[in-house]
């Protein structure tokens, strides 16, 4: 691979530092606004996940305190250790959102160390906002730049290329100097990690967290004084000559006034984001037909060719891997329909009648590059149903995408922190440009019985 000429992380640095609030366009700060209020959801939901529950005892095994909340538990750890915590309750049901050109979740990594930091600094919600624009501007750029032969390699970009990006956004809020930006994305880059063969397990969620966790970390040592190599992305035995295959300089340095978390696209079904445009399929046509399992002989899925790597577990036999799986989420939304985060458990997985309904679905990747699932029901008489959905577009009418969110958020957020927490902490996001203090914020997302005990 030919190193690139363009001195990629200075360039990618200065365009990320330099954004402001006041420069933000009115889709983009609502954009950020959803994300952030769908994590609360996805965070609050997932603090009770086994995985999250070990972490959180992990980090207050120390027995010390600090200034940063674990959400729905109220418990207040260092900042690294909410960090971690958070961002894999974040991503510990697979229910946060994507973004197709960083290839994984840009949220997860982004906003645990960014609200951390925030609460403890007492940071007010138009610098966090400004900060999390530029978080999820850098790893999508990044993604940009080290596409396609990254992912393909099997790193996990959540992981890898979310530290940048929370080292980024952290970065902006502290207001590093240019130098100092550069050693904070060398550190990041010393440490972003994440591996593809870790989905369906605990450790998928745990590289969010992790680098959650490391960009927070990289940030505050460069503020230090801490040194990097200044030019990790490019450098010979760097970032991209080590995980990729080639890069795209100009796809990742691209001056369109187009920001990255305008494209985000938000999950609908606790599921890998690959199996959506296939349970959608099957919902489709079931709800056009009217047919039942009975009806069906066979479900046939043309799918994109990465997904072939990335959720096609045949025979899942845990919850988790349930959720990357092609034929197990297809089973399920002909079967009952269902594809919340209740959906995916271990029985769920291992329910007779749901396996003979994976049993008769067959996945193969599509030729010719062709975005979208297709999914083709054969009926028993014969006659063949085909549905083709395509998901990596990004909704135009965010005033419908904020009900859905709200919906959404309420059914995650509310059996676990209340509904009057949930009432204000919906409020406090959709003003966050008036929020004095992020800690008042994060406050709010802590289960009622927890605030009063503390």
């Amino acid at each position: 691979m030919t190193t690139p000429r363009q001195p990629v992380t200075a360039m990618l640095a200065e365009i990320c530092r330099a954004i402001s609030y006041d420069d933000l366009p009115p889709r983009a700060i609502a954009v950020a606004k959803q994300c952030v209020l769908d994590w609360f959801g996805v965070a609050i939901a997932g603090a009770g996940e086994p995985l999250t529950s070990m972490l959180r005892e992990y980090a207050l095994s120390g027995g010390g305190t600090g200034a940063a909340t674990l959400v729905a538990t109220g418990q207040k750890v260092p900042c690294g250790d909410a960090a971690l915590v958070n961002g894999a309750a974040s991503h510990a049901l697979d229910y946060d959102d994507v973004n197709t050109t960083m290839s994984g979740h840009p949220t997860v990594p982004v906003v645990p160390g960014l609200l951390a930091l925030a609460e403890a600094r007492g940071a007010g919600g138009r610098a966090f906002i400004a900060a999390f624009v530029a978080g999820v501007e850098m790893e999508c750029r990044a993604g940009a730049f080290v596409a396609p032969g990254h992912y393909a390699r099997g790193f996990h970009a959540t992981g890898t290329l979310g530290t940048f990006g929370s080292a980024a956004a952290c970065a902006h809020l502290l207001g590093l100097s240019p130098e100092e930006w550069r050693n904070a994305l060398g550190i990041a880059g010393a440490q972003a990690a994440g591996l593809k063969s870790m989905f369906g397990t605990m450790t998928k969620p745990l590289q969010a967290g992790k680098a959650a966790a490391n960009g927070l970390f990289a940030a505050q040592v460069a503020r230090a004084g801490f040194t990097a190599n200044p030019d990790v992305f490019e450098t010979e035995q760097g970032f991209a000559a080590t995980q990729t295959s080639s890069v795209n300089a100009d796809a990742a340095l691209s001056g369109s006034g187009h920001l990255a978390i305008e494209d985000t696209l938000f999950k609908y079904h606790a599921a890998c984001y690959g199996t959506h445009a296939t349970i959608e399929g099957v919902l489709r046509l079931k709800d056009e037909y009217g047919m039942t399992t009975d009806d069906v002989e066979s479900i046939r899925l043309v799918v994109p060719p990465a997904n072939l790597s990335m959720c096609n577990i045949q025979e899942p036999v845990t919850g988790l891997e349930g959720k990357f799986s092609l034929r197990f989420t297809a089973a399920s939304a002909l079967g009952d329909g269902r594809t919340s985060e209740a959906a995916f458990t271990d029985a769920r997985v291992a329910d007779a009648q749901l396996i003979a309904i994976r049993d008769r679905v067959s996945v193969e990747g599509s030729t010719g590059g062709a975005p979208g699932t297709t999914v083709t029901m054969r009926l028993k008489g014969g006659q063949e149903l085909s549905k083709r959905v395509d998901l990596n577009i990004p909704e135009t009418d965010l005033n419908l995408q904020w009900e859905r969110l709200s919906a959404k958020f309420l059914g995650l957020a509310a059996p676990v922190i209340g509904m009057v927490a949930v009432q204000h902490l919906m409020v406090a996001i959709r003003e966050i440009e008036s929020v004095n203090s992020m800690a008042d914020v994060v406050g709010v997302a802590v289960a009622q019985k927890a605030a009063a005990r503390a």
